[in-house]
């Protein structure tokens, strides 16, 4: 199994990655983590990954430009039927004992950990699942990371000393597992520039109600689109 983490604080991982359960399974070979710096794949002299949100708003925003060339560079080296891309966000979908199993079946998984106020909306065309790890606001998608990591990490054969506490574990329970629920979080998509991102033959356009500098309609789209999904 191949983690590939995208990052702009590829420091941040040296620590827990060398210790424990996981450090071990690195040493052993069952495992192998890879740390990429987001800012590798910039093309300006400040190595610029975010920029403002179109439509207004607080903070910064992360580019779709760098994160889809991390991604292709990344993906040209990996089996693509056998890996998944991960996307950190508070409004994904809760990771889970369950995604956690499904995951430790594939050879690799790619990792991209937000920062700042969130991911340009297009980059989700790039990815398999958004994710998130709980009902609470973290500074980046850096634990998140971790939290996969070591989830799926010790479901792989040979991991665990005693095979038999993985059956026992809470989480392992169905109808323990059957009661947890899975939350949406109220966030609206973000978008900044370019304005129009080309890849692979297609164009991704930012909402043209963002562009259009009216911030009453602008409002009524951002909480249209914060309403929680039909479950019906």
């Amino acid at each position: 199994m191949k983690f590939h983490i995208i990052t702009i604080f590829p420091e941040i991982f040296n620590s827990y990655f060398r210790e424990s359960i996981v450090g071990r399974a690195r040493e052993k070979g069952t495992i192998k983590i890879k740390i990429h710096d987001l800012r590798d794949w910039t093309s300006d002299r400040h190595r610029t990954v975010d920029d403002s949100p179109y439509g207004g708003g607080a903070g910064m925003i992360m580019k779709v430009e760098p994160i889809y060339k991390a991604l292709k560079s990344i993906r040209s080296n990996v089996k693509r039927q056998m890996s998944n891309v991960i996307l950190f966000s508070a409004k994904g979908k809760k990771w889970n004992q369950a995604l956690a199993k499904k995951y430790s079946r594939l050879d690799s998984v790619i990792m991209i950990c937000g920062r700042y106020e969130g991911v340009d909306e297009r980059v989700k065309k790039f990815t398999d699942d958004e994710i998130s790890i709980g009902d609470y606001v973290l500074t980046g998608g850096e634990i998140p990371a971790m939290a996969v990591v070591d989830s799926v990490t010790r479901l792989l054969p040979g991991v665990l000393g005693n095979a038999g506490s993985l059956m026992e574990e809470s989480f392992n329970q169905t109808n323990l597992q059957s009661k947890i629920s899975n939350l949406k979080s109220l966030e609206y998509p973000q978008y900044t520039r370019p304005e129009i991102f080309e890849a692979e033959g297609k164009k991704y356009r930012v909402p043209k109600i963002l562009l259009s500098g009216n911030h009453g309609e602008i409002d009524k789209w951002r909480r249209k689109k914060m309403k929680p999904a039909d479950k019906s």
